[in-house]
């Protein structure tokens, strides 16, 4: 399936998308260790985070090209790259049925020794696309807390639950 366009749309959309998911997660790793492995080695990115099985830098390190578990792709554009705090991208293409526009946001904070892992999934769609996001909520949480569970475990030498 060809790639198509997407709407583009600014950081505030993590505020105001018409569908906003929300997750949460702890490391006990530094938030400098973790921003590393989220923008500076984007490459890694399926060693850590099943559903990726591609993950490379573009365009000079401005954007990414992201491939999925089941075959969706995405063309994306680094919006915010703060070290230690915080990394957000825009998708420009995809060939993902329904999505109209999509901006995911990694927050990191200190949180005693660690750090405070907080993902946002802004997107827009149609209706049966947002209802179907929707629904698929518990299965994104669970993708990311894994995913943060094995990153953690690499960054910290240890062996991840559920591996």
């Amino acid at each position: 399936m060809a790639l198509r366009r997407l709407r583009p749309v600014g950081l505030d959309f993590t505020e105001d998308a018409p569908v906003r998911l929300v997750f949460a997660a702890r490391a006990t790793a530094a938030p400098e260790a973790v921003y590393r492995a989220l923008a500076e080695e984007v490459g890694g990115w399926p060693r850590w985070f099943r559903a990726v099985t591609l993950a490379r830098p573009t365009r000079g390190g401005a954007g990414r090209e992201i491939k999925l578990v089941g075959g969706v792709r995405f063309q994306e554009t680094i919006m915010a790259a703060d070290p230690g705090q915080r990394y957000a991208y825009r998708a420009d293409e995809t060939n993902a049925p329904g999505l109209r526009a999509l901006l995911e946001e990694w927050r990191l904070t200190p949180a005693g020794s660690g750090t405070h892992v907080r993902w946002t999934f802004a997107a827009d769609g149609p209706a049966p696309f947002r209802l179907a996001l929707s629904a698929a909520r518990p299965g994104l949480g669970h993708s990311f807390r894994t995913a943060v569970r094995t990153l953690d475990a690499r960054l910290t030498g240890r062996r991840a639950a559920d591996q």
